[in-house]
């Protein structure tokens, strides 16, 4: 029982070494690529694709914009709209008294009229946040007579797509990056302290990360050098990843001439008290638009205004602090590439599992299935971006391709030594047919009609023994030894390795000698001829076939060609054809019957690729020819 297990387990261990190394060599090499960036593309595409498939969430109430938009315009006459009409905006809604106004619109250039007008108004009002522009290149400064806590800067950051997916909180100051009171603030974090402070909620830095925010004793998950499917990100100040709020309007959002057109007083006072309002550019004259796929738009598919992304990350702080809602972060590098370990495993063990090609399709089919969905319930519940692209790259690979074929070709090759143990049983026949078997037939013949000495007949017994003794050292040394040999009934041993025309005399002379088919004593003349074919052209297996067809064939006609003087074998070339050939002038075949000789014939004759025919010959005797195109078979 135990060497049962032991063997087992061995057999298990060969086949793992043989089929889990392409596997895992594919795995490293995914790893690797992670590890320099080449699947960040990848993995920022899952990741939008999962954003937008999150069920839709309700608009967010506390956040107001007053879009710019292309009727505005029209409505105002003038583009950029004159510093007049944005003094007349701002002034109009501080009557609706708002908890904080953002004005996401540059104003280092005045734009006349109106321009001490709307510097009156920065001076009258300390909830408005004015914007900066602090990143280079092309840094533009706030409003003069804005005050460096009314401002925030308006950077957006975008990946290497070209698709904006983080958001830059607060950074050092780039012209003087040592002194730490010069430090920048957002716009989006200005107004969300504002906020925060109203409802008496303080933040600070955090307690495990000291580099990030914690308010409310939630700690703001900051981009790391390596975050989720980033890798060696610039980290240049306190970066977050961007957790849009999923749906197509998530804010209410008025126009600038619906604020300063009396007749909506009320319903703008009901709208705008209290709430944080964001004043920008929502038309595409003014150029103020980015790239991404991970929102729903009403307007342009994968497009969003630069208002719109600074109300997204002001909603996404203060729905995590107050709401519960998640922020977005990631697992640390050893979690992440387990995690990759692990699904890079999955398809090899599939692959062992199955060792068929269409289950093993399915099995991995639905394991990317479920891959997919836990990276998307991870990230629509608990917040958390995990390696779902590498995961599945490897699955996919090492699932349909590699591991799966590794396993289908040992399986194969098993399959192929069952074949050969049964060409062995078969080719065991075939010498016990034409050897052992001829002298039991032999012997038993002559002792019903006792018509030879007892003496005789002993020996022929004992030539029987002799015969099956040397049969069972013959299956030990094929046992023993990859040696390409074939039997004869005749006890002759061949090396299959030599030319077939040589086999092919060896065959004929070493049968005709046995004693043991008395129809071989009555023969006179003994024709062979065997024209040379070229090794390239047939195999080994093919070499057994054809010198067992010639034994057959020579066999029959001692056992059956009663009267037979003349025998003529021959091997040739006819028409790009050889025809191995074997007659006899005997009395011809007397039964129709296929016994298990023809059918061995037939057989070799279909690998071949050639035909088989044996008949009688019209004066007398009979011909049995084998014939087929020996470049059929050749073999690089």
């Amino acid at each position: 029982m135990r060497n049962k297990i032991w063997n087992r387990i061995r057999k298990e261990f060969g086949l793992w070494s043989l089929a889990a190394p392409p596997g895992i060599i594919v795995l490293i090499v995914v790893v690797l690529i992670r590890m320099t960036g080449g699947l960040q593309p990848l993995e920022w595409m899952f990741f939008d694709t999962m954003l937008r498939l999150r069920p839709q969430e309700k608009l967010d109430e506390r956040i107001v914009i007053v879009g710019i938009d292309e009727k505005d315009i029209q409505w105002v006459g003038q583009y950029p709209v004159p510093d007049e009409k944005i003094a007349e905006l701002l002034t109009k809604l501080e009557t609706y008294q708002p908890l904080a106004i953002g004005l996401d619109i540059f104003k280092n250039v005045p734009v006349e009229p109106g321009a001490e007008q709307l510097a009156r108004v920065f001076q009258k009002n300390t909830n408005i946040i004015g914007i900066e522009k602090v990143l280079r290149p092309g840094e533009i400064p706030p409003h003069r007579n804005l005050p460096p806590e009314q401002v925030g800067f308006g950077d957006l950051v975008h990946d290497n797509d070209i698709k904006n997916r983080r958001y830059l909180l607060y950074t050092t100051n780039p012209a003087n990056p040592k002194n730490e009171k010069e430090d920048k603030y957002s716009l989006a974090l200005r107004l969300v302290s504002t906020y925060l402070d109203a409802k008496g909620i303080n933040g600070g830095a955090g307690k495990n990360d000291p580099n990030t925010i914690m308010i409310n004793q939630v700690e703001l998950p900051r981009i790391t050098k390596n975050f989720g499917g980033y890798v060696n990100v610039k980290n240049d100040g306190l970066y977050i990843l961007m957790n849009f709020r999923n749906n197509s309007q998530p804010f209410h959002v008025v126009s600038l001439r619906n604020i300063l057109n009396d007749k909506n007083d009320e319903v703008n006072q009901k709208l705008l008290r209290g709430r944080l309002v964001l004043i920008g550019n929502r038309n595409m004259s003014a150029g103020d638009i980015f790239y991404t796929n991970g929102v729903h738009t009403l307007e342009l598919k994968g497009v969003i205004y630069g208002v719109d992304y600074h109300a997204h990350v002001i909603s996404q702080i203060i729905s995590t602090v107050i709401d519960g809602r998640p922020m977005l972060g990631s697992w640390g590098d050893i979690e992440e590439y387990t995690w990759i370990v692990i699904w890079g495993f999955l398809p090899i063990i599939i692959g062992r599992l199955t060792q068929s090609v269409r289950r093993n399709v399915l099995s991995v089919g639905v394991a990317g299935v479920c891959l997919f969905s836990c990276g998307y319930i991870m990230l629509w519940q608990w917040g958390i971006w995990i390696p779902v692209a590498p995961s599945l790259l490897v699955l996919a690979v090492n699932g349909v391709g590699l591991s799966a074929f590794a396993f289908y070709q040992h399986d194969k090759f098993l399959r192929s030594q069952i074949n050969e143990r049964q060409n062995t049983i078969q080719n065991t026949f075939h010498v016990i047919h034409n050897g052992p078997l001829q002298t039991l037939g032999y012997g038993l013949k002559h002792m019903r009609s006792k018509d030879i000495p007892y003496e005789q007949l002993l020996a022929q017994f004992e030539k029987l023994d002799k015969e099956i003794r040397e049969l069972g050292d013959l299956l030990k040394l094929q046992a023993l030894t990859e040696e390409e040999t074939l039997r004869l009934g005749s006890g002759l041993i061949l090396e299959l390795s030599r030319p077939l025309h040589d086999l092919l005399y060896e065959v004929y002379s070493s049968t005709l000698e046995r004693d043991s088919f008395e129809n071989f004593k009555t023969l006179k003349v003994k024709v062979r001829n065997f024209e040379p074919i070229d090794d390239k052209y047939v195999s080994m297996e093919d070499k057994r076939g054809i010198c067992l067809f010639l034994e057959e064939a020579l066999c029959n006609i001692g056992k059956h060609a009663q009267g037979a003087k003349r025998v003529q074998a021959s091997g040739m070339y006819a028409e790009s054809k050889y025809k191995l050939s074997v007659k006899d002038n005997g009395c011809g075949i007397k039964s129709k019957l296929e016994n298990k000789g023809t059918r061995h014939c037939q057989a070799v004759a279909k690998k071949l690729g050639g035909e088989f025919r044996r008949e009688s010959i019209s004066s007398r005797g009979t011909i049995c020819e084998l014939t087929w195109i020996p470049t059929k078979n050749f073999r690089f």
